[in-house]
């Protein structure tokens, strides 16, 4: 009768900023990844959802990204990358 240990996946998420000339850098919003299959991952398949998050109300041009990896025991944020789409 041992101790059953549950494994834990740390959670990747992605912050999207849209860069504005006068206000600087505005978050726009977060998304957690949820899909399992790391090949549909890509720079392109995030910076689509920050496009549709905005709609037509930004320049689509301007989103950057950051991807975060998000502890799952002591909930620590720690920054991986940062994209542009320009």
């Amino acid at each position: 009768m041992g101790t059953k240990v549950a494994l834990t996946r740390d959670m990747v998420a992605y912050e999207l900023y849209l860069y504005d000339k006068i206000k600087g850098y505005e978050l726009i919003g977060i998304l957690p990844e949820r899909r399992k299959d790391p090949k549909r991952i890509t720079k392109e398949s995030v910076l689509k959802w920050g496009r549709t998050v905005l709609g037509d109300s930004g320049d689509n041009k301007n989103i950057i990204f950051k991807q975060m990896v998000i502890d799952d025991i002591t909930h620590q944020v720690f920054d991986v990358n940062t994209y542009s789409n320009y």
